[in-house]
């Protein structure tokens, strides 16, 4: 009987171009070269090295490589898709550093920025020398992001580099943001804030007085990212600090979009290491005298494993395509965010369980993951967020009051 081919059961990959395929060979042997023998020691120890790997990340386009110009690749979002999937076939916190740096800190300023703040910025982000963060989430405000309290107060009486009138004076915030990945190495946050007209970005270099960070620890989840807390207080800043291109919630959340497209794709290559993971186990291990994967309810869970993942490639993938054609809606993205975490999750618990005992060390990366990705079904939008985006899409009545 003809083999299926467990990584791609239905020849997905002869849908990718040349291109695509040339990036989702460069992406595999970087993270095979330079991540996969180390990351369980980074998840382990709990540390993340940021400075050397952007640099690499950089050199290989990978930072914020679905924008144009800039320094930025200008690849499709198929590619980028394809990106995500092989770096996070090592760990989530792999393909979040890229998802943040591109999706939410690049990708800001790229569609809001001004001129100037795109040559400060994008060049140094592509290339890994400058790190960004996207303080968004607060301690008491998650899902509703219109409810933050940080605030953004105009002082005209400012003596920084502003021009006066002209450009508004200065600006002065204070607040508290959370979760925030890269935030205590980043060079510079996108930090969303109220003001008297609404909801308005700003730039804030890490140098900025007032600014200061503090590194969230004793995590058991996403242990091989740096997350922290950002404070702001009485941060004084230039007017030319502002995204001028957006006033408004659709500022950040066309940025969490962006980040949400990246995951329902990258979750496929975590799905997809667990499931080899189990697979080659069950072809080695043997009880009672045999290979366990001769068993049926051992194959029942790798075929059923088998059926998740396919439906999750093939949603990404078609997700993919639409955003190449600028087809792609942010209710498509919750719907593919919420089905392949849920699914790659899925994935994740029931190879443990093929693995048994041995399943729960970092000696096999399935229950890395699966700690992993109970962070990924809660940030950039948690999975009942997703449901009632999803529910609202199909019925017309908004359930979130």
């Amino acid at each position: 009987m003809p083999h299926l081919d467990p990584t791609d059961a239905l020849d997905l990959d002869d849908e990718l171009d040349e291109v695509e395929r040339l990036i989702r060979d460069t992406v595999s042997a970087f993270v095979r070269d330079r991540v996969t023998d180390h990351v369980a020691e980074w998840f382990e120890a709990g540390t993340f090295p940021t400075s050397e790997l952007a640099p690499e990340l950089g050199k290989l386009g990978l930072l914020g490589m679905h924008l144009e110009g800039y320094g930025c690749a200008g690849a499709s979002a198929t590619a980028y898709g394809v990106a995500c999937r092989e770096l996070e076939a090592a760990d989530s916190g792999l393909r979040s550093f890229v998802s943040v740096q591109g999706s939410l800190v690049m990708f800001p300023i790229h569609r809001y920025g001004s001129k100037e703040q795109k040559q400060e910025w994008l060049p140094r982000l592509a290339s890994g020398e400058a790190i960004g963060c996207f303080g968004l989430t607060e301690p008491d405000q998650g899902s509703d992001p219109g409810g933050m309290r940080t605030q953004a107060k105009r002082d005209g009486g400012g003596t920084s580099r502003s021009s006066g009138a002209e450009s508004g004076g200065d600006w002065i915030l204070n607040g508290t943001k959370m979760w925030i990945t890269n935030g205590s190495v980043a060079d510079v946050a996108v930090v969303w804030a109220r003001t008297e007209e609404g909801i308005r970005g700003f730039l804030v270099p890490k140098d900025t007085p007032g600014f200061t960070t503090g590194e969230i620890h004793r995590k058991l989840s996403l242990r091989a990212s740096v997350t922290a807390e950002l404070h702001l207080e009485d941060v004084r800043l230039p007017h030319s600090a502002v995204l001028p291109g957006v006033t408004g919630l659709r500022g950040p959340l066309s940025c969490l979009s962006e980040a949400r497209f990246g995951i329902l794709c990258g979750v496929v290559g975590a799905a997809r290491t667990c499931y080899l993971s189990a697979l080659e186990y069950s072809t080695t291990r043997e009880q009672f005298g045999r290979q366990i994967g001769g068993f049926q309810l051992t194959q029942e869970k790798l075929a059923r494993m088998q059926v998740e993942f396919v439906r999750s490639q093939l949603l990404a993938l078609r997700l993919s395509r639409l955003k190449d054609t600028g087809k792609l809606r942010p209710e498509q993205v919750s719907l593919g965010k919420l089905a392949n975490v849920r699914a790659a999750l899925d994935i994740a618990r029931s190879a443990r369980t093929v693995l048994g005992a041995n399943g729960i060390t970092t000696e096999y990366p399935v229950l890395r993951h699966a700690n992993n990705l109970e962070t990924v079904l809660t940030y950039e939008g948690t999975e009942e967020i997703h449901t009632l985006v999803v529910g609202e899409s199909v019925t017309g009545l908004a359930a979130y009051r």
